[in-house]
């Protein structure tokens, strides 16, 4: 069989810069549309609404002197195909082009044996494609290391004259609140544990009598930022309808002037292309952590606590109460004594012979390994299930990195649903006034007064306020507040993180009410979730909610308050949209939630006789837009076929009988119609979600495009029926039910910040990039990950420690302005053996499995998977010739990298990268979606199931949770040699119930699988399999050690690594 390619198809992305503004292909501007004025009203919003897309807008401007706001004209912006989209590479040539980097491979391009009916050969891409590079033939293996050209680099800016600025304000007043939902908070205190040393946070507090000198001074003065230059032109920026206001930029001056920003490169506060250009010129500082300045005076030193073990790696609940470390372990003068005691695992420095042992599946879940850090940095150091890196070990230089032949990069679950969070309510939020990062455990305290910034060195003053810290009452004890002593915190955020009023939870439903539509039953479904969990939306008093359907028109439906019943506005003209009563279409969901009650019980009769088969899906997502662009929100939209008619119509490009055997295989858009959309909204803090419940080929690569550049996400149904397919319908329900009561954040922008000497230079998840480093989140949710590739742009031989931070901005369902920081602390390694030593496989696959997908859609799916085996080969070789001093024969691996070619084998088996198999095109786009927008843990699960034996389970080594048993049977190999005609066994591969027999056993498996379900967002079906089952196949192909008749078994997998590396 022939491996599959890619062809080129429509309009071109061809730029990969991510600029503020860009224009259709038609030419006409883009902007962020309006910013809203914030004395409107008390919601703060103009209930007029654009009568056309917001690109026809003029940008509303704010004098920065008067704080008025002046309605500019069109503004000159840049061309759509500026935009940058997840995981392009940012301001890069093509990696092929690139004659300094040198490939990982010295001689020819080892490539995975095809079988007798493949064909090596990987079909070109031509011109005019979607994707950047796209007439350059890439490589069959990853450049690690790329050109430093345009990376952004975390370069600080020597300073310059320019107004001053204070790093930090000075405000007497300030509370420790820990609010919000109980479930999502910490006290600082553990229930049911022993009472701290200190006394117990109170709700709020309020000092009387400052214990030292009071502040000084009018308030505080403002951050003045050097105008940006763009490396294309010189042109203003447009606005940006946002409540964010640089995170953490004052606003106020002591003349009483203000100074507003409106450039999406500042809006997080300052990142790699708007650092401040400051007037007070600081003395070179050593890059060495608390290097060349005095130690802390004795009486400052922090008395070590207890020991507090923390909790276990599942769990996510954080040590409770203050956790005090000496902070000199962190400076460079003590740091080598401090590691000279580490011991590393004593399997830590095995080597393997995989051909001997190949058997290396660990029985029970594999565990993320622990960094080379001392205790008492470990301690404190952020939980991997949130923030962890491929490598474990920092190289020192690129070139050791390259070497090395691992890719360094990030993977992130920042929002993720916490058991325990720090939640800081105060009126100074403790930012480095030269990079911006957030104080954290890692940074340095010099003396009482002034700290070092862990990521730039740059020294800070401590504000008057930090000096206190609340937990122990205790005055000139800042390295003991929370935030130094939480890697993950959540901080309330004053006012000046706004610029409107935080936007109230907006909830926008989009139904096809087409006639396949209704064939499928779903829509009773849907509106019986919607029914039930309409209490349950996240929100408050401010809720807003609206619904549309479409066939060939436009439905919208009036739920203004006083109607004895809802009202139906039908547009018929689907070329020229526009939004009849605008005012009433989103309505206040406390106030007219009869009526919406009755809607969602009479919209599946509504249309049960309907003999409608068009779908304009495309006139109605511009009519949601519309709709929702004065506040933003969340458009949860429902289709079930190809979209026939108005704009973004599609046309089948599905061949069944070449699904598995084309030489092409259509994994790019068709049209640019979705992904200008879906910018449209990133624009107006609109994210939308698809659901598509469908049977026949619908072009997700193309529909998916709406989610993905607008922080949605995409749920996939294939042949959902309400009577043929009775397990879709229960996995329907039950995700929605998560789907519609989960945490959300709105009008998010989330940066990612790192040591100096580290550069990020590509983004992996479903966003739009603004600003080079800034990721735009109209919706963030707790099920979604994103990953970043990383190089060493500079050597980082004066340092022994890097550091990581992500900050999350974000509007709360309650309306509260919050910032949700992780930091991430890692040791810094010269030599290639503790390069090795620190790799993490599952998240090196895991990013490696973001890269693929890039790749597949960039040149072609056989490049992907060339390219997974080179990567193996690459990095197994490096270590044959630099690591090892005696070659043995065999398969030598190092015990950190000893599931590696057993993920990646996985990889090629999975549904996103396999060949062979008649998965349909839409589940293989459906599966590289899940890649590119779940967190790692359930990435690798649905990579590489893990398989349990459940009739002989047994009460050993069980959980007990809240009263219940668990058994945790032992994790088996993925082959067939494991199972057994007499016993029954389990694959979570994160895929009706099982029949419940009044007996121990039947108990026992009960309590497992309702406890595996537990353990995910989504709702894995359970299939029964006997023999004669036609599920037996499916459960076969996930048994990726075993040879399959396109694939090879593990062995051979082996085998073919150890012919490469050994060449």
């Amino acid at each position: 069989m022939s491996q599959p390619g890619i062809p080129a198809s429509g309009g071109a992305l061809t730029g990969l810069q991510a600029q503020n503004g860009a224009a259709s292909a038609s030419g006409s501007s883009y902007t962020n549309g309006p910013i809203q004025n914030a004395l409107l009203s008390a919601q703060g919003y103009n209930s007029q609404l654009p009568g056309s897309y917001s690109h026809l807008i003029p940008a509303k401007t704010l004098n920065p002197v008067s704080g008025q706001s002046n309605y500019g004209g069109s503004q000159t912006v840049s061309p759509l195909s500026n935009y940058q989209g997840p995981g392009q590479t940012l301001h890069r040539p093509p990696v092929a082009s690139n004659p300094v980097t040198p490939s990982l491979h010295s001689g020819p391009v080892p490539r995975m044996p095809q079988h007798a009916s493949q064909n090596p050969a990987a079909t070109p891409m031509p011109s005019g494609s979607f994707h950047p590079g796209a007439n350059v033939p890439p490589p069959l293996n990853w450049q690690y290391n790329y050109p430093s050209t345009g990376s952004q680099t975390n370069h600080y800016p020597r300073v310059s004259t320019g107004p001053t600025m204070s790093g930090n304000t000075n405000l007497t007043s300030h509370q420790y609140v820990s609010s919000g939902d109980p479930s999502h908070q910490n006290n600082f205190i553990k229930s049911g544990s022993a009472p701290p040393l200190n006394p117990p946070l109170p709700t709020a507090f309020q000092p009387g009598v400052p214990l030292g000198p009071p502040p000084t001074g009018g308030p505080p003065p403002v951050r003045a930022l050097s105008p940006q230059k763009s490396s294309q032109r010189d042109v203003p920026q447009p606005s940006f309808n946002s409540p964010i206001n640089q995170e953490g930029i004052t606003s106020s001056t002591n003349n009483g002037s203000m100074v507003v920003h409106n450039s999406y490169d500042e809006i997080e506060g300052g990142g790699f292309l708007a650092t401040p250009q400051l007037t007070n010129k600081n003395p070179t500082v050593s890059r060495s952590v608390g290097y060349s300045y005095p130690s802390l005076p004795p009486g400052y030193q922090n008395t070590q606590p207890p020991s507090t073990t923390g909790m276990p790696p599942s769990s996510l609940s954080y040590p409770s109460g203050p956790q005090a470390f000496t902070q000199n372990s962190l400076g460079a003068n003590h740091l080598t004594a401090s590691m000279s005691g580490l011991s590393l695992h004593p399997d830590g420095l095995r080597v393997i012979n995989l051909l001997h042992e190949r058997n290396m599946l660990p029985s029970t879940p594999l565990q993320p390994p622990v960094p080379n850090l001392h205790e008492d940095i470990q301690r404190l150091n952020c939980n991997p299930e949130l923030f962890r890196c491929t490598l474990t070990s920092i190289p020192q230089t690129q070139a050791l990195l390259n070497k090395a032949k691992l890719p360094l990069g990030l993977l992130l679950h920042p929002f993720k649903d916490l058991m325990q969070l720090p939640v800081v309510t105060s009126s100074t939020i403790v930012r480095c006034r030269s990079c911006r990062t957030y104080i954290n455990p890692f940074v340095s305290f010099l003396d009482q007064r002034r700290w070092k910034c862990n990521l730039c060195y740059q020294v800070n003053d401590v504000p008057e306020e930090f000096m206190y810290n609340p937990l122990t009452r205790v005055y000139g004890e800042p390295h003991r507040r929370p935030e130094v002593q939480n890697a993950t915190i959540e901080f309330m955020a004053p006012s000046e993180y706004m610029l409107r009023p935080p936007q109230p939870p907006v909830y926008l439903f989009v139904f096809d009410v087409s006639h396949n539509a209704i064939e499928t039953g779903y829509l009773n479904s849907v509106c019986q979730s919607l029914l039930d969990n309409l209490d349950l939306l996240p929100g408050n008093t401010r809720t807003k909610i609206g619904f549309i359907t479409f066939d060939s028109t436009i439905h919208f439906y009036s739920l203004q308050e006083g109607l004895s019943q809802p009202q139906m506005l039908i547009v018929s003209d689907i070329e020229d949209i526009f939004i009849p009563m605008p005012e009433n279409l989103l309505v206040n969901l406390n106030e007219s939630k009869e009526l919406v009650q009755d809607l969602l019980k009479t919209l599946p009769q509504m249309f049960a006789k309907t003999l409608e088969t068009q779908s304009a899906l495309g006139p109605a997502l511009q009519s949601a837009f519309k709709l929702m662009s004065p506040t933003g929100g969340r458009m949860s939209v429902f289709q079930t076929q190809l979209p026939t008619l108005g704009v973004g119509a599609l046309k089948p490009r599905e061949e069944p009988n070449q699904r598995s055997s084309a030489k092409e295989i259509h994994l790019t858009p068709s049209t640019d119609f979705y992904k200008k959309l879906a910018l449209d909204c990133s624009g107006q803090q609109v994210a939308v979600d698809l659901f598509l419940l469908s049977g026949q080929y619908s072009d997700l690569a193309s529909l998916g495009c709406i989610s993905r550049y607008s922080a949605g996400s995409v749920y996939y149904y294939p042949s959902y029926h309400h009577q043929h397919n009775p397990v879709q319908v229960q996995k329907l329900q039950k995700e929605l039910h998560r789907y519609l009561t989960r945490k959300i954040g709105f009008e998010a922008v989330m940066r990612i910040r790192c040591t100096k000497g580290l550069s990020i230079h590509t983004f992996h998840g479903n966003f739009f990039v603004r600003s080079t480093d800034l990721l735009s989140l109209p919706n963030v949710n707790p099920d979604a990950g994103y990953a970043v590739q990383m190089s060493v742009e500079e050597s980082l031989t004066d340092t022994q420690l890097v550091s990581f931070q992500s900050a999350l901005l974000y509007t709360s369902s309650k309306g509260e302005r919050r910032i949700r920081v992780h930091t991430l602390c890692l040791p810094v390694v010269s030599t290639l053996n503790e390069v090795f030593l620190g790799a993490d496989v599952q998240a090196i696959s895991g990013l490696l499995a973001n890269m693929a997908v890039d790749r597949s859609v960039t040149a072609s799916l056989s490049d992907a998977r060339d390219a997974l085996v080179n990567a193996v080969i690459d990095s197994l070789s490096a270590y044959r010739s630099s690591v090892l001093s005696n070659h043995q024969p065999g398969l030598m691996v190092p015990f950190s990298l000893r599931l590696f070619p057993l993920f990646v084998l996985a990889l090629l088996k999975q549904k996103s990268f396999q060949t062979g198999t008649n998965a349909r095109l839409d589940e293989r786009i459906f599966a590289m979606c899940q890649v590119k927008n779940q967190p790692l843990v359930y990435l690798m699960l649905t990579t590489h199931p893990n398989l349990y034996r459940v009739d002989n389970l047994s009460d050993e080594g069980a959980l007990n949770i809240n009263d219940r048993t668990i058994p945790q049977p032992p994790i088996l190999q993925l082959s067939m040699e494991k199972l057994s005609r007499d016993g029954a066994f389990l694959m979570d591969a994160g895929s009706t119930d099982l029949p419940e027999l009044d007996t121990p056993e039947s108990a026992r498996t009960i309590a497992f699988i309702s406890w595996l379900r537990e353990q995910r967002p989504f709702f894995p079906i359970l299939y029964i399999i006997r023999d004669e089952n036609p599920m037996k196949a499916v459960f076969l192909q996930n048994m990726v050690e075993d040879r399959t008749e396109s694939a090879f078994s593990y062995y051979e997998f082996l085998l073919h690594i150890q012919q490469q590396v050994n060449k």
